[in-house]
């Protein structure tokens, strides 16, 4: 059965969003393979989950003009947590940027983020299931 294995996010150094990704926001790194001076295969994701992001530097400008902007300006990722007070003040501990205040909403507890480049996330915590599971 085919599955979702990589989203691409465009992003302006493969170190720096490392960093951020694995120290900030506790993902891990699954692969960082070196293709040339310029080009790196870097994949990192949550742990336990089975999605990755493939982060990518810009080739040309008008790839750069992506990096902030990966969708559009809207909400594009959304990091689903079992514990949001604790993910919550982890952001605010690392001085991540927090557009608002968290909120509930029929989907959950949540508040939108940014990544270091502008990118807006929701943290969101999913409503317990109505069945108990």
């Amino acid at each position: 059965m085919p599955h979702l294995a990589n989203i691409t996010l465009v992003i302006p150094d493969y170190d720096a969003a490392i960093a951020f990704f694995t120290s900030v926001l506790g993902f891990e790194l699954v692969e960082d393979t070196v293709l040339s001076e310029t080009k790196r295969f870097v994949r990192v994701r949550p742990r336990g989950g089975e999605t990755a992001l493939l982060l990518a530097q810009p080739k040309n400008a008008e790839e750069r003009t992506a990096i902030g902007r990966q969708a559009g300006g809207r909400v594009g990722f959304f990091l689903h947590t079992d514990d949001f007070a604790r993910d919550f003040a982890a952001l605010k501990a690392a001085g991540v940027v927090i557009r608002g205040e968290p909120r509930s909403e029929p989907y959950g507890r949540v508040v939108v983020f940014e990544d270091p480049w502008g990118n807006p996330w929701d943290l969101i915590a999913p409503p317990p299931a109505a069945d108990g599971h």
